[in-house]
């Protein structure tokens, strides 16, 4: 015979398990369910990004650029691209898929959010370069067009994101890209960094650890079939044409030249007093901001007082008051050396 309280039991854990698996919004299943639709439509947004990013490149777009940027296979990007052409946002063509005037729109909203939310990051965060592009990849599919629109009003409506791409206006207008490759710029001459393309990662994080910043200057000095080569800081290197071709510039009027060699505070000696002249550009967001509250600007005194053992941090005198800043923070300041005369006034 059943023992009614095992019995009573079994049902009642019994009915517990299939709550937690299916109790509606909150069940196991239904969390899946969810997530399962969340990932959809995020291939399918990621989808018209690529064949918008294609279109403005001026490159075709197909079935295998598809597959090949969103790491699926060859039969799960044509299930993607059947579904947006039902969904009325892409035409299916000879020449390959192109978006219809809704698909545009779709693909210009999910860029905008994608650039302001890198502008927010570099201007507002402590968030490094390498990451600005990973973490706006995953907030573009989270935001509405209202939370996009009160971002870019928090911003002041920038142009811009950090990397020199335009963000598009809320009405989907997109301004034009200025300058042009580095790989079409005339030897001999100094252009000015307008843009660093930031996909593949690969590349910009190599053209970061080259020093390479927006407003950054070049001298080229030659085109060959290695590549461009330039000259910066006192350094002359080759960027190979895969890299190149991710820079665009400006190409400055005849007779302008690169910046100068740059002293900066990791050249500074201890106890030696060094005047500051600017903070580099690649130093951006609350980093900026917290060398400028330190009163680290133009014309500043700063004296490198206290090395600690493993010679970094470096604690130094700045307006008074000791400061400790890492190796990366002192790179960042670039400084000149006070000549005999301006001591001999100070003292």
């Amino acid at each position: 015979m059943v023992d009614p309280g095992l019995a009573l039991a079994v049902f009642f854990g019994i009915a517990f398990l299939l709550a937690v698996l299916a109790w509606p919004r909150v069940g196991v299943v239904p969390r899946l369910l969810r997530l399962a639709r969340q990932d959809q439509r995020v291939r399918l947004e990621d989808a018209l990004k690529h064949l918008f990013m294609c279109q403005q490149s001026g490159l075709m777009s197909s079935l295998e650029s598809l597959a090949g940027r969103l790491e699926v296979s060859p039969g799960q990007a044509a299930s993607l691209l059947s579904r947006l052409a039902e969904m009325g946002l892409v035409h299916m063509e000879g020449d390959g898929p192109t978006l219809t005037p809704e698909g545009a729109q779709t693909a210009i909203r999910i860029v905008r959010t994608h650039r302001l939310w890198e502008r927010y990051l570099a201007d507002r965060t402590g968030v490094p370069p390498v990451e600005w592009h990973d973490q706006a990849e995953r907030m573009e599919h989270s935001m509405s067009a209202e939370q996009t629109d009160r971002l870019e009003s928090s911003l002041g409506h920038p142009s811009w994101d950090p990397h020199g791409d335009p963000i598009p206006t809320s009405d989907g207008k997109i301004p034009p890209v200025p300058g042009i490759g580095l790989l079409s710029s005339d030897p001999g001459r100094t252009v000015e960094i307008v843009h660093l393309e930031d996909e593949p990662r690969e590349i910009y994080d190599a053209l970061l650890d080259d020093g390479l910043v927006l407003g950054g200057r070049l001298e080229v000095v030659a085109r060959t079939e290695r590549g461009v080569r330039v000259r910066s800081g006192g350094r002359k290197w080759t960027l190979d044409p895969v890299a190149a071709r991710n820079i665009s510039v400006r190409q400055l009027p005849p007779g302008e030249r690169a910046e100068p060699v740059r002293l900066t505070l990791l050249d500074v000696a201890q106890d030696e007093t060094v005047r500051v002249v600017e903070i580099s550009g690649a130093c951006q967001g609350t980093q900026r901001r917290r060398l400028l509250d330190l009163g680290v600007v133009r014309g500043t005194e700063i004296t490198p007082e206290l090395v600690s053992a493993a010679g970094d941090p470096v604690a130094y005198r700045i307006r008074s008051a000791l400061i400790a800043l890492r190796e990366t923070q002192a790179s960042w300041i670039a400084v000149e050396r006070i000549k005999n005369h301006d001591a001999a006034e100070v003292a």
